[in-house]
């Protein structure tokens, strides 16, 4: 007995473990779409389990709908994707997962120093930030991120 190629709201919920109305958010993010049948209901393609399976890890690990949205659009609609369309997706994805790690490694190990410190005025800590001067590299702490403050201001703590 073939499989039916498409598949009711209700069977997709159950197979991802997605509420409706959860897949019906995804639907009107474009991350999935449905085919109406004669009756109105909404019919998806059994390849949407493997989508949404995907944007349920994807979101577990840190990335935006737009994110996720903007990798899926690469992907073949009708079809299910191939090796190929899955490698592409994780070497986009691992450069970004990279970043992430070396940025919380970076964190972890800067804040080991700083665990019951308390004064934030040292010369090496990386949360004093005298006169703002962190402002030119944009917002959150800056220095504990990774970047340096300029010559005169290290030597002035």
């Amino acid at each position: 007995m073939a499989l039916a190629t498409t598949i009711s709201i209700g069977q997709l919920a159950n197979r991802t473990g997605l509420s409706v109305s959860a897949i019906r958010y995804h639907e009107s993010q474009g991350l999935v779409s449905a085919e109406r049948n004669s009756g109105g209901q909404r019919r998806f393609l059994r390849s949407d389990i493997r989508r949404l399976s995907f944007v349920l890890i994807a979101q577990q690990f840190g990335f935006t709908i737009e994110q996720i949205r903007t990798e899926l659009q690469k992907l073949p609609n009708g079809r299910n994707p191939t090796v190929k369309d899955w490698n592409k997706i994780s070497r986009s994805f691992r450069k970004v997962l990279d970043e992430k790690i070396e940025s919380l490694t970076r964190l972890r190990d800067n804040l080991d120093g700083c665990i019951g410190c308390g004064c934030l005025s040292l010369k090496k800590c990386r949360l004093y930030n005298r006169g703002d001067g962190a402002k030119v590299y944009g917002t959150g702490p800056r220095y504990l991120m990774g970047d340096r403050p300029p010559v005169e201001e290290e030597s002035q703590n």
